[in-house]
């Protein structure tokens, strides 16, 4: 066992998963070395390429762990409970690996949770031969998320949240997402928390014109979509309809001056990590909706060709309801699931395109999006979408699922709208987007609210008033 020592000025962020999808202990690396001036070893998964800013720091050191495959398809199902149980095992046995061999002793580790299990139990035990301290960053709760597969009444989900609750309330620190998540750990698990409330970072803002006219030239072939399948936003020719990208689908470069189109469709973006704590099928039937509601508002004789309305919305003819482009951004087990879907869909003034954008070019797509939607529901109804905190860091105007706790964050008529179904949903699109671009005043005063919300908090502000502190006590009760 390792002696107590002084102050090794190191911290250690541990991850159960994929660094370059796990954003906020990303920024947490980052305030450690930037704000408290430790060196930071962030041991995690690999997959996706964290932000640059990371990559680049001096002072923080990746250490990629190997992925558990994934389960073979061969495996006998009286076999699958034994793998189950051995898993974790494997888990624990990696983790402890790195945190107390591979890496320098930490004053501090810094762990996300969930996931619960192994996770919580590897850093206690780490902490513990290393003489270091141990912080839970709560996003959620790990026995709430496995009860979504197995049920509430599983007693795998009863031995989870006792390993969870059990091994959480031997940190030295915790900090939490949200209030109702502060008061749950006070009350029914005896976890004093502190609120560090998700903010976004200074690359998240809103793009200039230049910004998004270059950020849609880089994905023109994949937003124009040539791959066979028309659509209101594609010619589905498998050519590229300007070999000098002077032309985007939402802007023209003429000489030095770039302008937005008139006849430009509404973009909107949603990240979603595919699973099954967000229902996508109620965005899929509120684009249906908004579809069918804009061509009996306008009296559309249904015989009409879809390729005959398409040829004239692309020769420029302005509508009253403009032209939906979803984006859709993001990794996950459904995600072929719902493009097979929405290859039926067949819709005339809807489209939808799925991608996955760099670290960097992500917050420039959320920057130049007209609205963001969010599907996420929260399998404790205590946690609140870090993609919602994204959007408005952009001055991005959001349309959210409703749920217990997400009005800590979506000001109702200011900064966003709320919705229980695909029917509410489809009304909002209809109200937000009706006269765009220049004639939809409430989708404007959504975005002013939005704007107002970005230039107040920032992560690096939120970290120095609520986690530095907590940090520097802890690291330094372990060192009495």
């Amino acid at each position: 066992m390792a002696a107590k020592g002084g102050k090794r000025g190191r911290a250690c962020v541990v991850v159960l998963g994929d660094i370059g999808r796990s954003p906020r202990m990303q920024y947490h690396a980052l305030s450690l070395a930037r704000q408290v001036s430790l060196e930071v070893d962030i041991v995690a998964y690999g997959g996706s390429e964290p932000h640059s800013a990371v990559l680049e720091h001096q002072s923080i050191h990746i250490h990629k762990m190997q992925q558990w495959p994934t389960f073979p398809h061969g495996v006998p199902s009286i076999l699958k409970p034994l793998v189950l149980l051995i898993k974790p095992v494997i888990q624990v046995l990696v983790l402890l690996w790195f945190l107390c061999i591979k890496i320098p002793a930490p004053d501090v580790f810094l762990v996300q949770n969930p996931p619960s299990v192994p996770t919580l139990v590897a850093v206690k035990w780490a902490s513990w031969l290393r003489r270091s301290a141990f912080i839970v960053d709560w996003h959620n709760f790990g026995y709430t998320l496995l009860a979504l597969s197995l049920g509430r009444s599983s007693r795998f989900v009863a031995i989870y949240r006792w390993f969870e609750r059990h091994f959480g309330k031997m940190a030295d620190g915790s900090l939490c997402v949200t209030r109702a998540m502060q008061h749950e750990l006070a009350q029914n698990w005896g976890i004093k928390a502190t609120v560090l409330y998700d903010q976004p970072p200074e690359f998240f803002r809103p793009a200039s014109l230049e910004e998004k006219h270059k950020l849609f030239c880089r994905l023109d072939k994949s937003l124009r979509k040539p791959l066979g399948v028309q659509d209101c936003t594609s010619t589905g020719t498998g050519e590229m309809l300007n070999k000098d990208i002077n032309e985007t689908v939402f802007t023209t470069l003429v000489g030095t001056d770039i302008t937005s189109k008139l006849d430009r469709p509404a973009l909107i973006v949603s990240s979603t990590s595919w699973t099954p704590d967000e229902d996508f099928g109620i965005l899929l039937e509120a684009a249906v909706m908004y579809d069918r509601r804009v061509a009996a508002i306008l009296n559309e004789d249904d015989s009409i060709q879809e390729e005959a309305l398409w040829k004239e919305m692309q020769s420029g003819k302005q509508y009253l309801y403009p032209r939906l482009l979803f984006v859709i951004t993001g990794k996950g087990p459904e995600k072929e699931k719902y493009e097979e879907k929405i290859s039926r869909l067949h819709l005339k003034r809807v489209a939808f395109r799925t991608m996955w954008l760099s670290a960097e070019d992500y917050p420039l797509l959320l920057g130049s999006a007209d609205l963001g939607v969010c599907l996420h529901t929260s399998s404790s109804g205590l946690d609140l979408p870090m993609k919602v905190v994204d959007m408005f860091g952009c001055g991005l105007p959001v349309c959210a699922v409703s749920y217990s706790c997400i009005k800590e964050l979506v000001q109702v008529e200011k900064n966003g709208l709320l919705f229980s179904s695909s029917s509410e949903l489809a009304d909002e699109l209809l109200m937000l987007f009706k006269g765009f671009p220049d004639a939809c005043d409430s989708l404007k005063g959504l975005r002013n609210g939005a704007l107002e919300m970005c230039s107040s908090r920032r992560w690096a502000t939120e970290w120095e008033e609520h986690a530095k502190a907590l940090i520097l006590e802890v690291i330094s009760k372990n060192l009495d």
